[in-house]
């Protein structure tokens, strides 16, 4: 008996070993008119970065054939609008037999996420139908022989009345019966995750900066635990931890859905591209390190970072559109330590970085700017003379064929052309400095 406890216990730890090597992953919205077709994603993805799974908020066809064959889990979503009519089996049958089964398993799905923060909708109709729809969602992956796909519901932490101290946790009144202790009995049956979205970003206070961003800190004490939290975000995770203990079920896992921090917004002190590399960075070391949370020891926390590209056509305020990591043509934005160059753990000033060349710079679109005036860009520097053919159609530059990848190249090759001066590469403020090589494939950018 022992040798076999043995072997399970060995076959256990390679099975995490070779299953989570980095349970980093990242959300792909598509609310952009300039982004990448989803097979040029999912190469990049598999080949360039340590991104082992995406989410996307819908059941995208064209993503999840692109996907396919690739090895990355997907986790799809199910409208808020839908939920309703998912209440019913047969519908959830038709759903999974039109959304789900074409693609699997050569997709690998692996999560659908019902809704999204449905709760802050505040409509009784869906939020009385969500746990019910999870229910027939499963049930109907179950009768479809598909047993490998755990169905979840992400939520903010709008979700709790109380969240300081941490172990004080609590659910809103109300919905920690009807809502959340329903639907935690489910994920339990099915050994599914709870997916949550902590974002430290919308906590943010200049005061406490160093705690929203991972920094050195001197911690906030929780009273009752006696436990010091260096992290808003750890201390938002624990107060998920004991809301979800205080009603029974502390043993269900938790997976975070989204979180991240935008390079641009309107004015706001808390946006910027330093305060997003920073708080990424330190995310990824520390959600890959398995050092877990003050309640929650040596875990690692499956976590899917918000976002992939920033998008350019969603609604609200200047924040909205800027939370991406990568320009559309792949430069990233920011180091967040999930390039293939890199490894988690390192020191970040000192781990190499692809395409990095010392004294060199390259000019390049800054985050936030529009495509009216990076067009102007183009006009502008295309008028002077400076060779604009790698971008026309059939040149080294045209795809991808957008805007931004355009712009790139001809700033770039204006602000080489003209001296190299900082104000060669200021475009009324919509170009900035970089030392990576934007190069990409045969388009190559003069340095």
């Amino acid at each position: 008996m022992a040798f076999f406890q043995r072997i399970f216990l060995l076959s256990t730890i390679l099975f995490h070993l070779f299953t989570a090597s980095y349970s980093i992953g990242i959300n792909y919205g598509t609310l952009g008119n300039n982004l990448p077709p989803p097979a040029q994603v999912a190469n990049f993805l598999k080949t360039r970065t340590t991104i082992d799974r995406i989410k996307i908020f819908d059941t995208n066809p064209d993503i999840l054939q692109a996907f396919a064959n690739t090895g990355i889990f997907v986790t799809v979503t199910v409208g808020n609008g839908e939920i309703p009519a998912l209440a019913d089996l047969n519908n959830a049958r038709q759903w999974v037999a039109t959304r789900i089964a074409p693609f699997h398993p050569q997709t690998r799905i692996n999560y659908i996420a019902v809704g999204n923060e449905i709760m802050a909708t505040a409509d009784k109709n869906l939020i009385s139908r969500l746990v019910p729809a999870m229910r027939t969602i499963h049930q109907a992956l179950v009768l479809a022989g598909i047993n490998d796909i755990k169905v979840t519901s992400p939520h903010s932490l709008g979700i709790l009345s109380i969240s300081e101290p941490p172990s004080a946790g609590r659910f809103r009144r109300g919905y920690d019966r009807i809502v959340f202790g329903p639907m935690l009995k489910f994920l339990r049956e099915t050994n599914a995750p709870f997916m949550v979205n902590p974002y430290p970003y919308f906590a943010y206070s200049p005061k406490m900066a160093n705690y929203d961003l991972f920094k050195r800190n001197g911690g906030i004490l929780d009273k009752y635990t006696g436990l010091r939290y260096t992290s808003m975000f750890d201390a938002m995770m624990d107060a998920l931890h004991s809301a979800m203990k205080a009603i029974g079920y502390g043993d269900v896992n938790l997976v975070v859905g989204e979180t991240g921090w935008p390079t641009s917004c309107d004015g706001y002190e808390a946006c910027s591209v330093a305060n997003a590399a920073t708080f990424n960075w330190h995310l990824v070391q520390h959600v890959s390190s398995r050092r877990g949370t003050p309640l929650m020891p040596n875990r690692r926390f499956e976590t899917y970072l918000f976002s992939m590209f920033n998008e350019n056509l969603k609604p609200g305020p200047n924040a909205e559109r800027n939370w991406g990591m990568f320009q559309p043509d792949f430069t990233p934005i920011y180091d967040a330590g999930i390039m293939r160059n890199g490894r988690p753990g390192g020191r970040r000033g000192r781990r190499a970085r692809r395409g990095a060349v010392a004294g060199k710079k390259w000019c390049v679109p800054k985050p936030g700017s529009s495509n009216a005036a990076l067009q102007a860009n183009i006009d502008y520097v295309c008028s002077k003379g400076v060779d604009c053919k790698p971008i026309q159609s059939g040149g080294a530059c045209f795809q991808p064929n957008d805007v931004w990848s355009h712009a790139s190249y001809i700033m770039n090759a204006y602000y080489q052309a003209s001296g190299r001066h900082a104000y060669n590469c200021d475009f009324s403020h919509t170009g900035v400095l970089v030392s990576r090589d934007p190069s990409r494939g045969t388009c190559r950018y003069v340095a």
